[in-house]
């Protein structure tokens, strides 16, 4: 398939470009899938973010990236009243995120640009660490950020969290995805599910709610196990995961509900001469 062609996992059926943004723009919140280091699946991210202005002016653009205290810096930042050196430094980005910078200043340019709200979707931290080892009963009332506790995960969803983190193999405590000794890491996966969905939800379900786009890990969205589960459970079932695809990688039914087929980097080419 040619880079651009959008198309359902698991399937031969193709979909138009036109047709995939309509759809989502009908919804309450449209998931977009990255991985975080890859520039042409940003690019792609803000392409689809602009195709739906198009149809909704109303959009709010939410990041994996900034923890939801951040907020009040993105706001600043939409108003136009910081530069790109103090709007990074403001929102703590190598201490919250790390990644290059320049991978996601289009976007954030972008809602500048248009005037588009952004809202952070994220945690501390810690608490990821504090809910995987001791479990979410142990945090305080005043330290859980306003979350509630997320909907236990299903077999399938720790059978996949089981296999992208490297499935069994020697030396693993855990060897299988029920095993006790991978409960700690699904806690802690779990907690990033919750806060994102929680946090989206909190947009997506208010009477006058605009279209929520979350920027999110894909990890947290394939086959609808993590946050797009977790949203389900908070009422907002009218959502869409759409995800970038890599020319020659497998996809599988369930995967998502459309999937866009990305260009070669240059780098590939330059490492194929």
């Amino acid at each position: 398939m040619t880079p651009g062609t959008w198309f359902i996992p698991g399937t031969q059926s193709l979909l138009s470009h036109q047709e995939v943004l309509a759809r989502a723009a009908r919804q309450q919140a449209v998931l977009l899938g990255e991985s975080h280091d890859r520039a042409e699946n940003h690019r792609w991210q803000m392409h689809v973010c602009a195709g739906l202005l198009a149809h909704r002016p109303d959009l709010v653009l939410g990041f994996e990236m900034f923890p939801a205290r951040l907020n009040p810096v993105l706001a600043d930042w939409v108003g136009g009243t910081l530069s790109e050196a103090e709007f990074l430094e403001r929102a703590e980005w190598s201490t919250v995120w790390g990644f290059d910078a320049e991978l996601y200043m289009p976007i954030f340019r972008f809602a500048r640009d248009f005037g588009i709200g952004m809202i952070g979707l994220n945690c501390r931290r810690a608490l990821v660490t504090e809910v995987g080892r001791d479990g979410w009963e142990t945090i305080p009332e005043d330290a859980r950020e306003g979350l509630s506790p997320a909907v236990p995960a299903t077999a399938a969803y720790r059978q996949y969290l089981f296999d992208i983190t490297g499935g069994r193999r020697e030396g693993r405590a855990a060897q299988s995805a029920d095993d006790p000794a991978f409960d700690r890491f699904v806690r802690a996966q779990q907690t990033w599910d919750r806060a994102f969905a929680c946090r989206i939800a909190e947009r997506a379900a208010a009477p006058d709610a605009p279209l929520v786009v979350g920027l999110i890990g894909r990890g947290h969205l394939e086959f609808r196990g993590g946050t797009p589960f977790q949203l389900d459970h908070l009422g907002v079932a009218q959502t869409m995961v759409l995800l970038p695809h890599a020319q020659g990688d497998s996809h599988h039914a369930g995967q998502a509900d459309a999937m866009c087929v990305m260009p070669d980097s240059p780098d590939q080419h330059a490492a194929a001469g």
